[in-house]
């Protein structure tokens, strides 16, 4: 982590405040591909290492990778098998191995062992493809073609090799075809010991001829005992992984005149979605990170990512979402006892040591928006009782101020939250304003929608009044009764539609007592950051119309996420996880996109209002083949004078053709099916 975070010091340092801009200077490790991938062309700023995170529903890895001061490949996979559990089966159960084989040791040319690898180029959309050379010391020159990705549905690494000879030589190729397994020992696991097998299918032995090329595959797999082992076909493997990918990158397919914002969108759906898990809980949306598998959270799912979920489309990722609010309507009750932080070891367990973190807040928030983009009635009848529940849970915990009592936040104590906390209440009051949404829809009775509309009144103002304050000189909010230091999570009431102190919070925000090169600090004098906050506040800037100001920073955001030197998703925090790569963050940066600079907001099934924030250098851009609300639709922003054109369009019929105002709103009503 310390050479990742010096190295970005020295690649973002440029870097300044003025008039709401900031830039960093042009000097990026990687570079955006015409495939809408992005890579590393190895001349020069070596040696230098990276990690990140790619998953299936059987398997995640971990790559550790980088480039060696002599030139050479460096690799070790930390590879997690989330349905093969451990003892004791707790949150963290998931099977967990490393393994630095490099196969290239096997190989051996015209007699000798393959060595001197000068790495070309390393490439990321999905999967790494690694390209590198190999002099043969006088005797032929060879290229070999890495690709490794995890299986979409197997519990399984892959790795696919090409050897090419580009030398005017022939050159003698030896690759073994070689088998590895082992047993965990049977006391660590809940179903006893485990097989791991590592196999290299190679059995070649010949002369490669100039411009001949060969290619093998090496496997890493783990299975229960009673499992029997897999005939992985790799090639069938690689090509499902680049459908899926290809799936998500050509849905919900973000347009603008920035080439990094639109490819950190595409990288954000993949890091997203992937991360799901398939197990005898249903499918699971996890965050990763080494840590987090077969689990799901209050926060990281149901608030942050499931409800962007049917905006993508992704079946997968719809099914997840409501597996996971079926998992937390498990433990609603009678007695409104708080409701776990998380559900783990596969939906079999839960978790709440930090008490209660707000998380009926969270899941009232995430159901309803789900529910609403979603556009399926049988699923919003289904989740109404838990929003209902999680309602009248956060009514009972109101103080006698009016706002919403609870142990912790999502932080779970690593900074103060005090007795009732800004996030829990101003996600209380926008699940209350979606329950009127969704209640209507639904014909719930009038009287019991009214009373969610005036509570929802009467909390904003609660909020003001005791959560309003100035602090460290900014006419902001106190994060807490008694907090005097500035605080991240201010940010929550502008992405909620609470925008009464919107411009001294924004001028906090992005003070230098805030804002750093890698984001925002969760408290101001600390050195902690956590993206989730950075990627609230950008897309709460958005959405109260600071647009030039939230490009600004979503454009250097971006370039140092996508093109630096830890790349290419969202990350967790530092110097907590070492900047892991969990995936809900993901989620929240797509949602910058599709409530913030697009300003979509679900009012019923069939129908969201949108707002969009088209900055002045942009003529236009676009969002096509969004997937909610039961449809599939497009929407497109021109410039036209001093007006912005807004136009949807579904089943390539017009929906709605309007020039608005800049930071008008209006309501786009779908065709119901």
């Amino acid at each position: 982590m310390s050479n990742i975070r010096v190295k970005s010091i020295t690649i973002f340092l440029l870097f300044f405040l003025s008039a709401g801009n900031i830039s960093a200077e042009n000097n990026n490790r990687w570079n955006i591909d015409a495939n809408g991938g992005i890579s590393w062309t190895i001349d020069g700023g070596i040696p230098h290492s990276d990690h990140i995170e790619m998953s299936g529903l059987k398997l995640s890895a971990v790559l550790r990778y980088g480039v060696d001061a002599n030139g050479s490949f460096q690799l070790n996979r930390s590879l997690i098998w989330p349905s093969l559990r451990t003892i004791p089966n707790n949150t963290h159960a998931s099977l967990t191995r490393r393994f630095a084989w490099n196969v290239t040791d096997m190989i051996s040319v015209n007699g000798s062992s393959l060595t001197n690898e000068k790495v070309r180029k390393i490439a990321l959309r999905g999967m790494m493809t690694t390209e590198s050379e190999f002099d043969l010391n006088g005797r032929g020159k060879l290229e070999l073609t890495r690709i490794l990705f995890p299986s979409v549905s197997l519990p399984a690494f892959c790795e696919k090799y090409t050897l090419k000879n580009i030398g005017t030589s022939d050159v003698a190729v030896e690759i073994p075809s070689s088998r590895s397994a082992i047993n965990t020992a049977e006391k660590d696991g809940t179903e006893g010991s485990y097989k791991l097998v590592s196999t290299l299918s190679g059995q070649t032995a010949g002369i490669l001829k100039p411009g001949e090329q060969l290619t093998f595959d090496a496997t890493f797999a783990g299975y229960k005992l009673k499992d029997a082992e897999l005939q992985i076909d790799v090639e069938k493997e690689l090509k499902a992984r680049q459908e899926l990918i290809d799936g998500f990158r050509d849905n919900l397919v973000l347009r603008t005149p920035d080439p990094v914002i639109n490819t950190m969108f595409a990288f954000a759906k993949i890091r997203g979605a992937e991360s799901i898990y398939d197990t005898k809980g249903g499918l699971l949306h996890s965050p990763g990170g080494e840590a987090y598998y077969a689990a799901i959270w209050a926060n990281d799912q149901a608030e942050y990512i499931n409800p962007f979920f049917p905006y993508l489309g992704y079946a997968t990722g719809n099914k997840s979402a409501l597996n996971a609010y079926r998992l937390f309507a498990r433990y609603t009750n009678p007695e409104y006892s708080k409701l776990p932080s998380s559900v783990i070891a596969e939906g079999t367990d839960a978790w709440g040591v930090a008490g209660d973190r707000g998380d009926a807040a969270m899941v009232a928030y995430g159901a309803s928006r789900y529910a609403l983009a979603r556009g399926d009635k049988a699923e919003a009848e289904e989740l109404w009782g838990l929003i209902e529940w999680c309602l009248e849970y956060c009514k009972r915990k109101l103080n006698k101020e009016g706002v919403v009592a609870s142990d912790a936040d999502e932080l779970e104590n690593r900074f103060p939250a005090g007795k009732a906390n800004l996030c829990t209440s101003s996600l209380y009051y926008d699940a209350l304003c979606s329950a009127g949404y969704l209640g209507k829809e639904l014909g719930k009775p009038a009287s019991q929608l009214a009373k969610y509309k005036k509570e929802a009144a009467t909390l904003r103002l609660n909020i003001d009044k005791y959560f309003g304050a100035k602090v460290e000189g900014f006419n902001t909010y106190r994060y807490y009764e008694g907090n005097d230091v500035l605080r991240s999570w201010i940010c929550i009431p502008l992405t909620v539609g609470i925008y009464e102190r919107k411009n001294a919070t924004i001028e906090a925000l992005f003070s230098p007592r805030l804002w750093t090169k890698d984001g925002l600090l969760t408290q101001a004098g600390s050195e902690t950051y956590w993206d989730r906050s950075t990627l609230y506040a950008l897309r709460g800037v958005f959405a109260c119309g600071e647009t030039e100001k939230a490009t600004s920073y979503l454009k250097y955001y971006s370039t140092l996420r996508l093109l630096g030197e830890h790349v290419p998703y969202a990350i967790e925090a530092w110097p907590e996880g070492n900047q892991r790569h969990l995936s809900a963050e993901s989620g929240l940066y797509c949602r910058i996109i599709t409530e913030g600079m697009f300003g979509i907001r679900p009012t019923g099934l069939h129908s969201f209002t949108v707002q969009p924030r088209l900055p002045k250098d942009w003529n236009e851009m676009s969002l096509r083949k969004i997937r909610a609300f039961d449809n599939t639709f497009d929407i497109e922003v021109h410039r036209n004078g001093s007006k912005i054109e807004v136009k949807v369009t579904s089943a390539e019929k017009t929906v709605l053709k309007r020039k608005i105002s800049e930071g008008e709103q209006i309501t786009v009503n779908l065709p119901k099916h």
